[in-house]
């Protein structure tokens, strides 16, 4: 900043100087107290001025640096630069705050899509799931066409066995090995048979009423002899000849009557027995029509296919996809979380329905052990114990 003096101050100052600096003259006219006085007015003269100066020169320095009326000032410039940060700030934080709003709401988008697909996988229907129900329902309706079939069964064999009027046995036990030994020349008649005599010619089932593979050979029995030929083998293994019916005065006589006893005790025995391969056989009988992905199952093991099969084939199969099968194996890879789940579900429901399987066989060795031992137990009290003789008594006395 540039400062500028008076003309008269400037004036004044040249000639205080001229005279300080002019050497005295030897015969000088002006004396001491003239100049003494001349410089004392000076020095008031330029005190005054200095003083005026000094406060010109101090106003404008201070209106120079902290009045906010003069835009050049500092103050002013500091106002300025400290507006304009203070504005930085505002804008920073605004910018921030939109940035967050901005992350705030793709995170919340993020978010909801991902509960969408949350929802969607736990809700979508699995094609393989279809499948698995289609396959359950036919093993279920095999399983109750197997219950009808052993009730079919044991009417036919329990009549037999007790040798009801119209069974081979009824007339005599020579009558029932006679009808047995027609049976197997004409169904399962072997070389050796037709070398005897007993038959004509060899069957195409050649002594299948004596062999295990006739039951338990293949998981259907074929429909053109393989389901006869499975019950006429659990014939031959449990009771191949019936014993006589009891009648007239076998059944009224004292003797008689523990003969019925006995004979009842038997049948009993023989109708668990053959209840049990009747069981084992309607499993096997077909009885229900297979699904599509079964039948390609049978194919992919290389088994016939067929339309219908058994309750043992429907349930094999449906365990056997699920081992080696490479649809069902690729589709689990596919599966989400949720449909993994369910499908453990359908396994633990399958796991559980062979449990009851399972238990129900367990109900039959039961029986057949305790009857074993009845019968053991009773056999070992006969020989132990001497027969009493029967009392005679008189009616008339």
């Amino acid at each position: 900043m540039k400062i500028r003096l008076n003309p008269t101050i400037a004036t004044m100052l040249l000639c205080t100087t001229v005279l300080v600096a002019m050497p005295k003259p030897a015969n000088a006219f002006i004396g001491e107290a003239a100049v003494v006085a001349a410089i004392s007015a000076l020095q008031k003269f330029t005190g005054s001025a200095l003083s005026s100066m000094t406060k010109t020169l101090t106003s404008q320095l201070n209106n120079s640096m902290d009045s906010l009326t003069n835009p050049n000032s500092v103050s002013s410039m500091l106002n300025k630069g400290f507006t304009q940060l203070s504005n930085y700030e505002k804008a920073g934080v605004a910018a921030q705050q939109r940035i967050a709003d901005a992350s705030n709401t793709a995170m919340a988008e993020f978010a909801r899509r991902q509960q969408d697909t949350t929802i969607r996988d736990e809700h979508m229907m699995n094609p393989e799931f279809c499948t698995g129900i289609d396959g359950s329902q036919a093993t279920q309706g095999a399983s109750q066409s197997a219950r009808t079939a052993t009730r079919a069964i044991a009417t036919i064999t329990d009549s037999r066995g007790e040798a009801d009027a119209g069974t081979p046995s009824y007339y005599g036990k020579g009558q029932g090995v006679a009808s047995s030994m027609a049976l197997h020349g004409r169904r399962y008649c072997s070389q050796e048979d037709v070398t005897a005599g007993l038959c004509s010619a060899l069957s195409r089932l050649p002594n299948a009423d004596q062999r295990a593979i006739s039951l338990f050979g293949q998981d259907t029995l074929s429909a053109d002899g393989g389901v006869d030929a499975a019950n006429d083998y659990s014939t031959t293994l449990i009771q191949p000849v019936a014993p006589a019916a009891l009648r007239g005065e076998q059944l009224t006589s004292t003797s008689g009557r523990e003969a019925a006893l006995r004979r009842r005790a038997y049948n009993a025995r023989m109708s668990l027995s053959r209840y049990v391969m009747n069981f084992i056989t309607s499993l096997e009988i077909p009885s229900i029509n297979l699904t599509d992905v079964q039948k390609t199952e049978m194919q992919a093991e290389g088994m016939t296919v067929s339309d219908q099969a058994s309750w043992l084939t429907s349930m094999s199969l449906e365990v056997n996809r699920r081992v080696s099968g490479v649809t069902w194996n690729k589709n689990l890879q596919q599966m989400p979380p949720a449909t993994v789940m369910r499908e453990l579900a359908i396994e633990q429901a399958q796991a559980n329905y062979l449990a009851l399987q399972t238990y129900r066989l367990g109900l039959f060795q039961s029986s057949l052990a305790a009857t074993q031992v009845a019968q053991h137990e009773e056999e070992s009290e006969a020989k132990r114990l001497a027969p009493i003789p029967s009392p005679n008594v008189n009616p008339g006395g």
